[in-house]
């Protein structure tokens, strides 16, 4: 970069007053109506996977699906400083197990690659040098204890931090002379009167950005982008058609409509999702620790349920419903009804979203046989040498025991829980136990086990070293009333 602004100084093609203003720029939305949809899911891997992340994802995907067109994922690594071991394949993971696995991807690959923005680099600094040569964008030398400085200072008098601007109108004597000791300067974009776009859910916007915000980094010192720069590159170069993200990057939409028109791109249409709160309305938290896909994939929860709650709860779709598959969704999904409205997320109802899906795979013979699979494992997890019968995990057992549960059950695991234990394990309670519950166990013992007798019951009740025992007699145990010792043949 540094050898570029000495050129441009040499051939006198460096712009001599970089605060002359370069004049209206109207921006155009929209992309040829012939061309392929192509959207992105573009996460930093600064976390894992949460529920808002889903969302944006998964609104990415069924427009995709719905109109024939691809779903990229790519991640957006500039930050270094902040990335999390394992955050990126975690992403990728999960939007597999979501059942919404990207098109093109870091793992998958594709034609447009690489999907890493620490690895297009080169792309990014190509962009700048055009906009250098323009005076579109300008070097900066200002130290960050100077940006630190002008924060604290608008911080006290209660003003937004900005940039001052202050490197905009340097001549380009003072840019050699200040490159000479600083030859790694970082990159500003020089903001304009921002032109008026059409977003696909918030209609008509106008944000005079110049007036509020000093002119961004698009570059910095190390050669990565900040991300203002890195997406309109990436979008462009991807061919990416509509931008799909959350409202939170309206305001900057002006920004990046000024970048493209700059370099002389076509920018792609914009829908801004609004985001997705806690029930109370407060912002969904990383923090929070309850909201990443793999905790609930851990407990149990179903992917279908996950993408039905937090599709039911925002809009899209011409009526709320519970129970809608992926299919559906990609059916019945509506980018025009999409309202402004933030979506609330209450997670107290997923069980019962979760119940709901768990009896559709149960009610499916295929699906069916996967999860008396599943089940069998959890039960080997949950009990293991407990199991004394192993007569417990075939396969018949399991399924029936699994169809006359699933109206009481919402996950898979409340089958292995300590309700359900006496479905695998021979329930025992000690005489203590007994005693703490009335005083006159031996009664009600014999008159409960009086009454199996007489009904013939499979279960037989015994007095067995000072508990009480109850087994199934199918499994080869003989009735006894009575007594102390196992019968057992």
């Amino acid at each position: 970069m540094a050898v570029l602004l000495r050129t441009l100084l040499q051939s006198g093609r460096f712009p001599r007053v970089l605060g002359r203003p370069l004049g209206p720029r109207e921006a155009t939305l929209g992309t040829d109506s012939g061309a392929a949809v192509r959207v992105r899911f573009a996460p930093s891997p600064t976390g894992f996977l949460h529920l808002g992340g889903l969302r944006t994802a998964l609104y990415n995907y069924i427009f995709a699906k719905k109109h024939g067109g691809s779903f990229i994922l790519r991640l957006e690594d500039t930050d270094q400083t902040r990335l999390v071991p394992g955050a990126a394949e975690n992403i990728e993971d999960m939007l597999e197990w979501a059942g919404i696995p990207p098109d093109e991807s870091p793992r998958r690959g594709g034609p447009v690659g690489p999907y890493l923005q620490s690895q297009r680099l080169e792309l990014y600094a190509q962009a700048a040098e055009a906009l250098l040569k323009t005076g579109a964008a300008y070097p900066c030398f200002c130290s960050s204890q100077r940006l630190e400085l002008l924060k604290k200072e608008a911080l006290r008098s209660h003003q937004t931090p900005r940039y001052d601007n202050r490197c905009r109108n340097l001549s380009p004597g003072q840019v050699a002379q200040k490159l000479a000791k600083n030859p790694k300067p970082a990159i500003r974009f020089r903001l304009e009167e921002a032109p008026a776009f059409q977003d696909l859910v918030y209609g008509w916007n106008r944000h005079e950005v110049a007036s509020v915000e000093g002119d961004p980094v698009i570059l910095k010192s190390d050669g990565f982008p900040t991300y203002h720069l890195a997406c309109v590159v990436d979008d462009h170069h991807m061919g990416i058609s509509h931008v799909l993200r959350g409202s939170e990057w309206l305001v900057s939409t002006s920004k990046h409509l000024l970048l493209y028109q700059a370099l002389g791109w076509p920018p792609p249409h914009f829908a801004h999702l609004p985001l997705l709160l806690n029930k109370d309305g407060s912002k969904l938290s990383k923090r929070q620790g309850d909201i990443f896909l793999e905790k609930f994939a851990a407990a149990g929860f179903l992917p279908d349920a996950l993408l039905d709650i937090i599709t039911n709860c925002g809009s899209g779709f011409p009526e709320n419903q519970m129970g809608r598959t992926l299919p559906e969704l990609i059916a019945q999904f509506d980018l025009t009804r999409i309202t402004c409205h933030s979506a609330l997320l209450d997670l107290e109802k997923l069980p019962e979203f979760n119940r709901l899906h768990l009896r559709r795979l149960v009610s499916n013979a295929t699906q069916r046989h996967q999860l008396v699979e599943k089940l069998q494992v959890l039960v080997e997890e949950a009990f293991g040498s407990q199991l004394s019968d192993r007569a417990v995990l075939d396969p018949a057992y399991v399924e029936r025991t699994m169809l006359l549960r699933q109206d009481h059950i919402c996950r898979l695991q409340d089958l292995v829980s300590p309700a359900y234990s006496y479905l695998w394990t021979r329930p025992a309670v000690d005489r203590a136990q007994l005693g703490t519950i009335s005083e006159k166990v031996d009664e009600i013992a014999e008159r409960v086990l009086g009454v199996l007798l007489a009904l013939d019951f499979v279960l037989v009740c015994m007095v067995c070293g000072g508990s009480w025992t109850i087994w199934d007699s199918a499994r080869g145990r003989r009735r006894k009333k009575g007594g102390g010792q196992d019968t057992s043949p």
